[in-house]
């Protein structure tokens, strides 16, 4: 088994800790060869809070997955997200020293270190700078400029900002935990690369991960990330709501939300019923399902508004920003009974529940295509792409040896060659074709 063709994604999230190992199998589809799951701990609303239980809980999910795919592995891509992450529009620009040259990929990195070189508030730091459209001399709306001439190369950026110090802890854990960071994405990012069609993604869609600590969201428009927000609260809240207002503890308060929760509350009768036990002896409790969606439904509108708030300061109501593929839910909290119909109440926007399954491959567990486990499929389509271009890169770096070789042996043939006109050479191809074909 090559090792340059696994990869690790590893998701950090406030519930629980996700390690999933894979690679790509010959339909370019993901099999996962292990997945380990660790009840998380010291990691609230998306930021590391006590170190010691999450590098424990993290090497507990590496051990797992590592257990079951029998491969060692050395380090993973990671996903951040938390209440820290905040997102911001800019414009950069560089002056190219020869424009009789085209635009290539160095030019393109040239520019995006400018932009992280950007003066951020004290105690953040740039997560992400992607591009968004590029100006060539002052010609706008280009998507990709490599192979263009031209003297000012120019783009809008979107920039994700976040705390130094939450990512330090989270490098810190995984170092700890014995392994090295391959890279650190934003989670929405993760989620929106496993749950996300590019038809969705050119036509306009919000991606709304709702998760144990945080509420992601991702926007895109034209195939481009337009805005990416983390508002601080998921499912825990929920589940807080419930203890809160049952008076019962938080394990049962968990169950009573997976098993029989449900965001639309007339959905419930009176006469609905389920008993709790009591603790230590005490007399079981009862609670009617319709006061425990009352409680649901209250904090979830919560959510969904909040959400909708950030969709708005986007400027969906633009005819131009619209969202004409609506909403994709993702995450654990967007397998809660009914959730979707009051999405699309409260926005009026079309709506879809988002599973990872359709990058697995088809014998992969059926509970892994929950959608649960979006981020950390996600980080695993990203980690395998991040390797396949590394692979590329060098790929490309020796085949232009090769061919640097065969250049200076056959100097002369090349000369002819580039005397010939375009129309002479598409003549001769074409006679070609004309004297093979029968």
């Amino acid at each position: 088994m090559e090792r340059n063709d696994i990869s690790v994604g590893l998701d950090i999230g406030t519930t629980k800790i996700v390690a999933m190992i894979g690679r790509k199998n010959e339909y370019d589809k993901i099999e996962l060869l292990g997945t380990g799951k660790a009840k998380s701990l010291g990691v609230h609303r998306g930021v590391v809070n006590n170190i010691t239980q999450t590098i424990q809980s993290i090497q507990q999910a590496v051990d797992e997955a590592i257990a079951v795919s029998g491969v060692q592995i050395s380090d993973a891509i990671v996903g951040i997200a938390g209440q820290h992450i905040r997102s911001l529009q800019h414009s950069d620009y560089i002056t190219r020293p020869n424009s009789q040259e085209v635009i290539d990929e160095s030019d393109l990195e040239k520019l995006e270190s400018q932009v992280h070189k950007l003066v951020m508030l004290p105690g953040e730091e740039i997560i992400h700078v992607l591009p968004q459209e590029f100006k060539v001399d002052g010609q706008a709306e280009i998507k990709e400029p490599i192979g263009m001439y031209g003297g000012r190369l120019e783009a809008n950026f979107h920039v994700v900002v976040g705390q130094v110090s939450s990512i330090r802890n989270i490098g810190r854990c995984i170092k700890s935990a014995g392994l090295s960071l391959a890279g650190i994405t934003l989670e929405p990012l993760a989620s929106a690369d496993a749950v996300l069609s590019q038809e969705e993604k050119e036509a306009g869609v919000a991606l709304i991960d709702i998760g144990g600590g945080t509420t992601d969201l991702a926007i895109f428009k034209d195939g481009i990330i337009r805005h990416t927000a983390v508002i601080p609260f998921g499912g825990n809240v929920i589940t807080e709501d419930i203890k809160e207002g049952c008076s019962i503890i938080e394990k049962q308060a968990e169950l009573l939300k997976t098993k029989f929760g449900s965001a639309w509350p007339g959905e419930n009768k009176e006469n609905e019923i389920v008993s709790i036990p009591g603790l230590r002896g005490r007399d079981p409790k009862e609670i009617t399902l319709k006061n425990l969606s009352k409680i649901i439904h209250a904090r979830v509108v919560e959510i969904i508004e909040q959400t909708f708030i950030e969709i708005r300061n986007y400027g969906h109501e633009e005819p131009k920003k619209k969202l004409i593929a609506g909403i994709v839910l993702t995450g654990g909290g967007a397998q809660l009974n009914h959730i979707k119909q009051l999405v699309e109440y409260i926005t009026g926007m079309d709506t879809r529940i988002g599973y990872p399954n359709e990058h697995l491959a088809g014998d992969s567990e059926e509970g892994i295509s929950s959608p649960m486990y979006a981020t950390a499929v996600g980080l695993l389509i990203k980690g395998l792409r991040d390797k396949k271009k590394l692979k590329d890169k060098h790929t490309t770096v020796e085949s232009e040896d090769v061919v640097e070789e065969e250049l200076v042996n056959e100097e002369e043939e090349v000369i002819k060659i580039e005397k010939k006109s375009l129309f002479e050479r598409w003549s001769d191809k074409f006679r070609e074709f004309l004297d093979n074909a029968e």
